[in-house]
């Protein structure tokens, strides 16, 4: 298909379907020394909560393999590394190479050696053969990509039969009256942290809207349907801020 001439999301902004990849990595790049500062600020650490629940979903065990899509400083890779012990493999994988040298620099400071492996990858496009992995996940990435279902349909693609898809991402809140609290909240707040920690309001701008403008929860199960995943379903964490999204290859 010729995109030569549609346009697609980038935050609140229409940008050349061709540009958004550029203009993602430029964000990312620029927020990658602070990124894990940020995180514990803007989600006052309960991001560490929602990481160790996708990874409770995981099924891994010893000498499994499993793939980290966007997994930028390497999180949702440290738990699955302890999860497949050392005759197991964990490939962590992002399409910016300044986060990925953060997360690769982290587990390599923990300890993991020989059973990691760090590469450079659009998520769009997995370098890695069919049927190679136990597990994929991608946390808080899949927003930023330009084509969500080309990205699911690669993700798809290079796990194994029986093999589990997990989608952590923010969502839209579901508790009552909790909606016009996070959207005060992620359009005054999180630019207000950038520009005071990150000296970078500009790009937590672009992550808030880019939060809005993500596929509800309802939207992404069918599109999870759509690209083969069998069993597909979803669970709402804090009120539906974040939902963890999950679904097999069969």
């Amino acid at each position: 298909m010729d995109n030569s001439d549609r346009k697609v999301d980038f935050g609140f902004e229409k940008v050349a379907w061709g540009d958004k990849a550029e203009r993602v990595r430029s964000v990312f790049a620029s927020v990658a020394g602070k990124y894990d500062v940020m995180n514990d600020l803007m989600s006052l650490g309960v991001h560490r909560l929602w990481k160790q629940f996708t990874l409770s979903l995981t099924g891994l065990k010893s000498g499994d393999h499993a793939l980290d899509v966007a997994g930028g400083t390497g999180d949702l890779s440290l738990g699955m590394l302890r999860q497949v012990g050392k005759t197991g493999r964990v490939v962590l994988s992002d399409v910016n190479p300044a986060m990925l040298d953060i997360g690769r620099d982290r587990l390599l400071d923990k300890g993991f050696v020989g059973n990691v492996e760090c590469i450079v990858a659009d998520a769009e496009r997995l370098p890695f053969e069919e049927n190679s992995f136990d597990c994929v996940t991608i946390g808080f990435g899949l927003r930023n990509v330009t084509d969500k279902a080309a990205a699911l349909k690669s993700m798809y693609r290079v796990l194994k039969p029986g093999g589990q898809l997990l989608v952590l991402g923010f969502s839209t809140p579901v508790a009552p009256g909790l909606k016009a609290i996070y959207d005060a909240y992620c359009f005054k707040v999180l630019p207000l942290l950038g520009r005071l920690v990150a000296d970078d309001e500009a790009s937590y701008r672009y992550l808030a809207e880019s939060i809005r403008m993500h596929p509800n929860q309802e939207t992404l199960l069918e599109m999870l349907r759509t690209a083969g995943f069998a069993q597909a379903r979803y669970h709402n964490l804090s009120g539906g801020i974040v939902a963890v999204h999950r679904g097999y290859k069969i």
